[in-house]
């Protein structure tokens, strides 16, 4: 078990590397008794998202719209260098001791990264837990054992495809903590009211996570969901009352509609965006962003080149990012919980209080 005592902001956290089981106190008061009250934000970052890959290699075929996926990242259009090995290792190096997970991305499959290998045993060299999402298309033998080595779960990207089961597969006849990554839209929604009602997803999986589909890259504006929309009711209502042989989570931008469509859910179990407060993104160009999907506007970036990531955190940049939850939905009786949601792209806010004011 991992331990982290956050004396700026009188919390302590703990991370097991080996069953992914994270917690933190509340915050401590000067007498170090507990108040209840959870700490608004850590003073460096816990999870740190590292877009090591710099382009898709697998973004000419279009597989990602042909399966209803529509890239954030925009890897249909965007290619740039993967980030470097040297780059990578100065991160953990300045991670080490300090954060507990890095969830490897960027634009396209982090298993095809020229030093892929290396990067997942460089961070558990530093006592740091690698975590990766692909769509599974190029997976190999060598890479799904790679994968049972060093990692501490993999996603496989719900592409609706023969290699997506396939891959599947292979990670769990390898005995690998297995989740699915599904992006939940306009287009997605039914077949995922369907899937859950009928436990469709292939049998051992730990976990099918939601992530609510964003209008960045490639993202359009007519897929995402509104609230008030009787599929977004219907989903929520199966989601609340559903006794499935395999775990649902969702991103934290999802917390919104959870707040607003769901009454089983124990509130204790979901967090509001870390983004900023818990978590970074840093792309394979080194610049350090509260959240990825800052990735096109770049309205919060901090480059990291010549810098540190402690110094990206500290930024004006990251503080102008914090002060939306700081602020935002002042009257609402629930912002403690949701602070209002994505300060990104607010139109996916799931959410029709009066009270709303993002």
């Amino acid at each position: 078990m991992l331990k982290k005592i956050d004396r700026k902001n009188r919390f302590v956290s703990m991370f097991d590397p080996k069953t992914g089981f994270y917690a933190r106190s509340g915050v401590i008061d000067e007498n170090g008794k507990g108040t209840g009250v959870d700490p608004f934000m850590t003073s460096y970052p816990e999870l740190i998202d590292v877009g090591v890959m710099g382009h898709c290699v697998h973004g000419a075929s279009g597989l990602c719209l042909k399966s209803g996926v529509q890239c954030y990242q925009n890897g249909l259009k965007t290619h740039h260098p993967n980030m470097s090995l040297e780059n990578f290792k100065r991160i953990v190096d300045e991670c080490k001791g300090k954060t507990f997970q890095l969830a490897l991305g960027g634009r396209g499959d982090v298993d095809q990264h020229e030093n892929f290998a290396e990067i997942l045993q460089y961070c558990r060299e530093n006592n740091i837990v690698p975590n990766f999402t692909s769509s599974g298309l190029g997976f190999t033998d060598e890479i799904v054992s790679l994968c049972k080595e060093y990692c501490g779960a993999v996603a496989i990207s719900w592409y609706r495809q023969p290699h997506t089961l396939r891959a599947i597969q292979m990670l769990l006849d390898a005995g690998i903590k297995t989740n699915i990554h599904y992006v939940l839209g306009q287009n997605s929604i039914d077949e995922a009211i369907e899937r859950l009602s009928n436990h469709d997803f292939p049998n051992g999986i730990n976990a099918v996570i939601f992530l609510l589909h964003k209008p960045v890259g490639l993202g359009s504006e007519e897929n995402v969901l509104h609230a008030g929309d009787p599929k977004v009711q219907k989903f929520f209502d199966t989601i609340d009352h559903m006794d499935a042989p395999f775990k649902v989570g969702f991103d934290s931008c999802s917390i919104p509609a959870i707040l607003n469509y769901t009454h089983n859910i124990d509130p204790n179990s979901i967090d509001t965006c870390e983004g900023g407060r818990w978590s970074m993104y840093i792309t394979s160009d080194m610049k350090a962003l509260p959240c990825s999907f800052d990735n096109q506007d770049l309205r919060w970036a901090y480059d990291i080149s010549n810098d540190t990531i402690q110094n990206a955190w500290n930024s004006s940049q990251f503080e102008d990012f914090r002060n939306h939850f700081r602020t935002s939905c002042p009257g609402c009786k629930k912002r403690s919980a949701c602070m209002g949601g994505c300060p990104i792209r607010p139109q996916i806010v799931i959410c029709s209080s009066t009270e709303k004011t993002v």
